[in-house]
């Protein structure tokens, strides 16, 4: 009996043992998360660390406008808020024109947190937000690469990664109010659902990526990235022959359910049924619905006859198709592709076509040395990880495989999607890692087949023939696995050491300064920080009327209305071409030309960047042919950019110049005064590393208000013509758009310099 009982309780104990085994993984994994989350988070500080809890960037202040006005009128009024003080004066419908998911999370956690007593500011939540996302970023890349692999170690290297990869950091530090802020994280959620959809073919799995999509629509422009990518994997599973009811069951569901979600958001609207870059999810809606009737088609027919209504069925039901594509798109029901997506297919097209597009840094093509960059080590094994999905070639591998070719061209074509190819880098690389370290930092030696088969065909045998020949084969096989096995582990480990300090670098030096504050080094090495950003905005909000209307290059538009708080002609919307292109036809021409249009606009101050005694490379000179080329765009016979060179086609600001490039009103409030700060003779740009005329321009039409100390922000005064009978012919020439300007002596120019 007691035999008995011991041989029916050993069971017992080996299932204690391996749930108390199971539950102390479970425990490590959840804790090893838990420090990724943690070192995703810190290393994103470093910006308030190094400066202040402050908005970073252009549009990130824009966001934490909106932010602000939805915490303090509330949902309904931001849903119809139109915002007079921008686009002055057409104004902007800014609630249907904006993705409202990053305000509405915000908002939400402020007055969760305010519900629970807890006394924080809207901005330090906006300022933390990115960080604090960047954890579940990190998670999400877990459970995404948990569903590659059976490998326990693949998941937490894809979270390790994905948490301090430079490629995702860059857009997520503190201080980076920005829609990618939030969107990164359901970029890949929203991927796990799929996979987790797919494989189950479950309605509630679909309809939770289905959710997740439309959260992500409600944040980002970028979630037409996830509207291409899923219907191109389930084409590419059809085409392979793997068409099945978990395939149909899923896709059905995101797409049903993520399109009427998506449509929710009025600034969207019925984009998903009307614009051609839908177009690609809705054709394979009804493609899966064909090959569904064709499966069942073919249960019911025979071979043959099948074979006959299967060429005749896909011919016609293509041709129909593709001519109502046509005839839709033609009949103006289906938008063409808009010129940021033609963008992506010729880098070429925005430079030629749309300008403004390719006046943007994020929207040029891609460096070679950005890839190391931001990608550092991955670099490597991200191919490796790639192959490796190959040999399994499941559903979801297919789906990595699909996703690293298309993620990598785009990423290739323009510096801002490196963010969209960043989470299949860190899960490719990943699966790699792990196979690696799985590998060899295990001792034991694997056993090879014809072994194993021996073992079991005689395994009497083949222990004594095993004991025999241990003494002599084992020590030195045992010798040679344990070197090759740690020189490669070593190799590994400080591959990792050496890609953790990249990171810290890259975020600590590159990515954590924010835009408008500057750090430079004293000789000494101590840090000087250049503030003149913050100044000349406080400037223009403590000594400008309210409704004082601000003209400046659109870059700055999102900076002044929120830390000036006043009207600007333009901003970092873009979404108005023309009126864009005005402000630059005013920067470019004569002031003959530049007076009109300011007072046509109701313009108070004009405010320029100049970076030329600071050496300071990010001005308005810099851009200024940009500008050129945007009012050429409009006003082809009057502004033209070879004008603004020189006859042997250079561009100059020294005393080599063009005269339309002198005469122009940048360039005159650039280098007004400039002189003075010199000896004679020795006025020097530093950006372009030339020697300055002796005289310096004239204005006539603007006084100096406000230099900042460094001289990077000028802004002027538009002056008023209220001296009618003294300046009656300057007046007039004005009125008549005269390009010629008038002789005789003018009024000079009144400095008021604040202090």
């Amino acid at each position: 009996m007691a035999v008995a009982t011991d041989a029916s309780s050993a069971p017992m104990e080996l299932l204690v043992s391996v749930g108390k085994n199971q539950s102390t993984k479970t425990l490590l994994r959840v804790l090893i998360l838990c420090f990724i989350a943690a070192a995703a988070v810190a290393s994103r500080l470093f910006s308030v660390i190094r400066f202040e809890s402050i908005i970073h960037e252009f549009d990130p202040w824009f966001n934490f406008r909106a932010t602000k006005y939805l915490v303090a009128h509330g949902f309904y009024d931001f849903w119809n808020w139109f915002d007079d003080r921008t686009w002055h004066p057409l104004g902007r419908v800014t609630g249907g024109t904006l993705y409202p998911g990053l305000m509405v999370t915000s908002g939400a956690i402020y007055h969760a947190l305010r519900a629970l007593t807890v006394p924080v500011d809207i901005r330090n939540i906006c300022v933390l937000l990115a960080p604090a996302f960047s954890g579940l970023t990190a998670f999400a890349a877990y459970l995404l690469t948990n569903e590659m692999t059976t490998s326990s170690s693949a998941g937490l290297l894809a979270a390790a990664f994905m948490g301090i990869t430079p490629g995702y950091i860059s857009r997520s530090v503190a201080g980076s109010y920005d829609n990618e802020a939030i969107a990164i994280f359901l970029l890949v959620y929203t991927f796990y659902l799929w996979i987790k959809a797919l494989k189950v073919g479950s309605v509630m799995w679909g309809a939770l990526c289905a959710l997740f999509y439309g959260y992500m629509v409600a944040s980002w422009g970028g979630y037409a990235f996830i509207t291409c990518l899923i219907p191109l994997h389930a084409f590419v599973l059809v085409c392979m022959g793997r068409f099945s009811n978990r395939l149909y069951v899923a896709y059905n569901t995101w797409y049903a359910l993520g399109t009427l979600a998506s449509m929710q958001i009025p600034f969207v609207g019925f984009a998903p049924v009307s614009t051609s870059e839908h177009m690609p999810a809705l054709g394979i809606f009804g493609f899966l619905q064909l090959v569904a009737f064709l499966e069942y088609v073919r249960s019911a027919v025979p071979s043959r006859q099948f074979q006959t209504f299967l060429y005749v069925g896909l011919g016609g039901v293509f041709g129909v198709a593709l001519l109502g594509l046509v005839g839709l798109t033609t009949g103006g029901y289906i938008a063409p592709w808009s010129g940021r997506f033609y963008s992506l297919w010729d880098t070429s097209y925005a430079k030629i076509h749309i300008p403004i597009i390719a006046s943007v840094s994020e929207h040029q093509p891609t460096a070679w040395p950005a890839f190391f960059f931001d990608l550092n080590m991955l670099i490597w094994l991200f191919p490796a990880g790639v192959y490796m999905c190959f040999q399994k070639l499941e559903d979801e591998h297919v789906f990595v495989i699909v996703y690293a070719l298309f993620g990598s061209y785009f990423a290739g074509v323009m510096v801002r999607l490196m963010l969209t190819l960043t989470p299949v880098v860190c899960v490719a690389a990943a699966i790699a890692a792990s196979q690696l370290l799985d590998t060899y930092l295990v001792y034991k030696s694997p056993v090879a087949p014809e072994a194993k088969e021996e073992e079991v065909t005689d395994g009497t045998a083949k222990k004594s023939k095993q004991s025999a020949l241990r003494s002599t084969s084992q020590p030195v096989v045992g010798i040679y696995t344990l070197i090759s096995k740690g020189f490669i582990a070593g190799a590994m480990t400080l591959f990792l050491l050496i890609f953790v300090q990249h990171c810290t670098w890259v975020t600590s030096n590159a990515y954590s300064s924010p835009s408008v504050v500057l750090a430079s080094r004293m000789p000494d090495g101590s840090q000087h920080i250049i503030d003149d950003y913050r100044e000349a905005y406080q400037w223009l909000r403590q000594n400008t009327k309210e409704d004082a209307k601000i003209m400046s290059w659109w870059d700055y538009g999102y900076q002044i209305g929120g830390m000036a708080d006043r009207p600007t002609l333009v901003d970092n919307n873009t979404w108005n071409n023309t009126h864009i292109a005005t402000v630059g036809k005013a920067m470019s021409s004569r002031e003959e030309v530049s007076y009109p249009i300011m007072r046509q606009h109701e313009v108070d101050y004009v405010l320029v960047v100049f970076g030329g005694l600071l050496g300071y490379s990010g001005d308005d000179i810099n851009k200024f042919l940009w500008m050129v080329r945007i009012a050429e765009g409009i006003w082809p016979d009057e502004v033209k950019e070879r004008d603004y060179f020189t006859p042997r086609g250079e561009y100059r600001v020294d005393s080599e110049a063009s005269e339309t490039m002198k005469n122009s009103l940048m360039y005159k409030m650039s280098y007004y005064n400039y002189c003075s700060l010199f000896p004679p003779g020795q006025a020097q740009d530093r950006v372009r590393g030339v020697r300055l005329p002796d005289q310096g321009p004239v204005l006539n039409t603007l006084e100096e208000a406000y230099t900042s100390e460094n001289w990077i922000i000028r802004i002027y005064k538009v002056k008023d013509l209220d001296n009618v009978g003294r300046d009656h012919a300057l007046a007039a020439s004005f009125d008549r758009g005269n390009k010629k300007k008038k002789a005789g002596k003018k009024r000079g120019p009144r400095v008021l310099r604040a202090e």
